[in-house]
């Protein structure tokens, strides 16, 4: 479960020369991706991470239009397969046809997945008083999400904060083009994952608001903590 990331799958965006002896670019991650347009626009838009969902939601993906949608894709950009509770069989099937640089699934996942070395894992903790903070400062990233996914909960940000000081913390659940930058300030995540806070409806990309949300975060810049 503790995979680091390889260097092409850091996902660390470059920063103006003058500025990158002290400041990041966070990693901008859009979830739930479902058609070569919003792909597009994502792309266009600066995302670094584009998340597809093989799981039971009304985002989900077959491997087939996964595969097909990101053929083009430029390789500094990082597929992510986006899971919960898979089978064995299921993450295998979506290794082999859709080959992500990323597994993003419940943290408990990865102790019975065998999963090849070169996938980085990206386990998912949901945000909880009980949750273990020496746990996650034993992994390189981890995902920090609100207590049910996809619905426009918004984690904890004060708890996020302190997990940041220890790991590479992306920041998920409730975000949205109006508040990431404030996310960002006060959280200062390695990365902000997005799906429903750029939707009109469940399962359904808004690209102006996809645009939106990478330009906010793009342009909030937090402090490298190393």
């Amino acid at each position: 479960m503790g995979r680091s990331m390889p260097r092409r799958h850091y996902c660390k965006p470059a920063v103006t020369p003058e500025r990158a002896d002290r400041l990041m670019a966070v990693c901008i991650k859009i979830c739930g991706l479902r058609s070569p347009e919003t792909v597009a626009v994502a792309l266009e838009a600066g995302a670094d991470a584009i998340g597809f969902v093989f799981a039971n939601s009304p985002r989900r993906v077959s491997v087939d239009l996964a595969r097909r949608i990101t053929r083009d894709l430029p390789a500094h950009v990082v597929k992510v397969a986006v899971m919960y509770h898979p089978t064995q069989t299921e993450w295998d099937e979506v290794a082999a046809g859709f080959r992500p640089d990323w597994l993003q699934t419940e943290a408990a996942d990865f102790i019975r997945l065998t999963v090849d070395q070169s996938v980085v894992h990206m386990p998912v903790f949901r945000d909880a008083e009980s949750l273990d903070a020496d746990t996650v400062a034993a992994l390189p990233q981890i995902l920090f999400e609100a207590s049910v996914s996809g619905v426009g909960q918004r984690a904890n940000w004060n708890r996020a904060a302190e997990l940041a000081l220890t790991t590479r913390l992306m920041l998920a659940g409730g975000l949205n083009p109006g508040n990431v930058a404030a996310a960002i300030r006060q959280v200062s995540p390695w990365g902000v994952d997005v799906s429903s806070g750029v939707e009109v409806r469940r399962g359904v990309k808004d690209q102006d608001k996809i645009a939106a949300f990478i330009a906010a975060a793009r342009i909030t810049e937090c402090p490298d903590a190393g």
